[in-house]
């Protein structure tokens, strides 16, 4: 059993630096971590690994800063890690990275004898558009479930649980598959001391174009049919009123009073 986790290196910091030519997010530099809900994804991986004997396989699609991200991926319990890594991927959007993504779970799964499960976390914090991973599992022509908060493996299937507003449903689908991960039950695992000095000398392989056989039209500016037109910070132009000194209800009736002078209740 073989399990590729998509994990994906994210600012850690609200102060988003932009290209103003490409406007493409400004990587170098900026403080970064394991994107969260690929660390659910990880951690459903591991879980699974544990249950039924599988390995877990990490790939990260991003600059070299990005095996940060890859290193703490097998400190925490990863097997392996591949960092794909090119200069013609820069500035790809949601469907070029899928398709980036897709080409190397392809070729992982001639190198290690086949993929049977592809985790993803359901979105990145930096974009949140959740496309990637149900966009890779179009690409590699196999079936997706997503928005998962727990899974578990029967025979040549996954099984996964996915909360609704009554409950949750169980959906089944024929591996290999593509599995979207939403916050799951439980504490996400730490790295420990062991599993950081493994990680240390751990290699990390650089997947490029040309090992992939990408043509280089469909990924990176070129391939992306997403084009950003403008970007901006938002201007604050109004402050809060702060209040001080006053008990519970003269704070309520006083709060009262002034949403109905704004005609707001």
């Amino acid at each position: 059993m073989k399990i590729i986790v998509c994990v994906k290196q994210v600012p850690d910091t609200t102060e988003i630096k932009i290209d103003p030519v490409t406007n493409t997010l400004i990587r170098a530099g900026v403080p970064s971590i394991v994107n969260p809900y690929d660390a659910y994804a990880l951690e459903t991986a591991i879980r699974l690994k544990e249950r039924y004997g599988a390995e877990v396989l990490v790939i990260s699609m991003g600059p070299d800063q990005a095996r940060a991200a890859l290193r703490e991926c097998l400190a925490i319990g990863a097997d392996r890690a591949w960092l794909i890594s090119d200069r013609a991927f820069g500035g790809s959007d949601t469907l070029a990275t899928s398709f980036v993504l897709s080409e190397a779970v392809s070729w992982l799964g001639k190198e290690v004898g086949g993929i049977d499960l592809v985790l993803c976390g359901k979105q990145a914090i930096d974009g949140d558009t959740a496309q990637v991973g149900p966009e890779m599992a179009e690409h590699l022509d196999i079936p997706q479930i997503t928005y998962a908060s727990d899974a578990e493996l029967a025979e040549d299937a996954v099984l996964v649980k996915r909360e609704n507003d009554d409950g949750y449903d169980v959906i089944r689908a024929k591996l290999p598959a593509v599995v979207t991960v939403t916050k799951i039950s439980g504490d996400t695992r730490l790295p420990s001391i062991k599993g950081k000095m493994r990680a240390s000398k751990a290699e990390i392989p650089v997947l490029t174009a040309e090992m992939l056989g990408i043509d280089t039209e469909r990924c990176g500016l070129k391939g992306s049919p997403t084009k950003v037109k403008k970007t901006f910070t938002p201007v604050r132009t109004k402050q809060g009123i702060k209040e001080e000194g006053k008990t519970a209800p003269e704070f309520a009736a006083g709060l009262a009073e002034f949403l109905d002078e704004k005609k707001l209740v």
